[in-house]
């Protein structure tokens, strides 16, 4: 039997001819992959670290914080779910080096099939790393805008008559019918002409370029089997997860015993056993 310990964080992924997982676990990094089929055992030792400043804590905030830094950082705030109250653009921005250097540049617009037709936004230093992390299994960048602020209003206007969110238990369920994400593309600037015109008179006509020639990303997960019910495994209830790895899909590992959303506890020290 092999044994890892470490504070973990979210999965590393790499884009293949199927996703290639790693999980980081304090200094040492293992590779999941090789694991799917195998029984595998993961144990919270009842240590938690936040991932920002690495002080212990009994509790995580916001996927692995403390909660100092959980109300201190910008990367905390609201407008990290909702960029179009961008506190940055509003002035009000808690770190206004941060906003800077990760709000006030060119973020994507994108169209992604996960549980079904979904908008979404990402810098694009996270193409297809976000993508990966939605579980979508097709992805196709939609528009290149000059800021998060931007980019989150942009989102809005889509969103109403495409979801902005992913429907977890579903995308965890099977593989999303295909669909053609580039007519959807073109059915969307014509039915938010006006809305993407009104946004580019307000805040320069360059600030939103409308992309007409990407191609679609393919993105096939490492799953040999899909549950047909959901059950969420999580460790503040349960100290230990075991059963057979049957795949892996976003951040979560799917056991024949139910879900582990890595992603989710950033920051716990867990004990690896296969």
């Amino acid at each position: 039997m092999t044994q890892t310990e470490g504070y973990v964080a979210k999965m590393r992924t790499g884009l293949g001819d199927v996703v290639q997982y790693d999980l980081p676990m304090g200094e040492k990094t293992v590779a999941l992959n090789p694991l799917i089929g195998q029984t595998v055992r993961l144990e919270f030792t009842g240590v938690i670290q936040c991932v920002a400043c690495s002080r212990l804590t009994k509790k995580s905030f916001n996927q692995g914080y403390c909660y100092p830094c959980f109300k201190k950082l910008a990367q905390c705030d609201t407008c990290i779910m909702s960029p179009e109250r961008c506190h940055f653009a509003a002035g009000t921005c808690r770190e206004p080096e941060w906003g800077e250097a990760n709000c006030n540049i060119d973020h994507f617009v994108y169209l992604a099939n996960t549980s079904g037709l979904k908008v979404g936004i990402t810098r694009h230093s996270q193409i297809p790393t976000r993508w990966i992390d939605q579980g979508a299994s097709q992805a196709l960048p939609i528009a290149r805008v000059s800021s998060r602020h931007l980019s989150g209003l942009l989102e809005v206007q889509i969103a109403q008559s495409v979801a902005d969110k992913t429907a977890w238990q579903a995308m965890l369920k099977g593989v999303a019918e295909p669909m053609d994400l580039v007519a959807k593309r073109d059915e969307i600037k014509t039915l938010y002409a006006s809305e993407l015109a009104q946004l580019q008179h307000t805040h320069g006509i360059q600030s939103i370029q409308w992309l007409e020639n990407q191609t679609p990303v393919d993105i096939a997960f490492p799953v040999t089997a899909y549950p047909t019910k959901v059950k969420a495994l999580n460790f503040d209830k349960q100290a230990i997860v075991e059963g057979c790895l049957m795949g892996i899909k976003g951040q979560y590992l799917i056991f024949d015993t139910g879900v582990l959303n890595i992603r989710k506890f950033g920051g716990y020290e867990l004990r690896l056993s296969y």
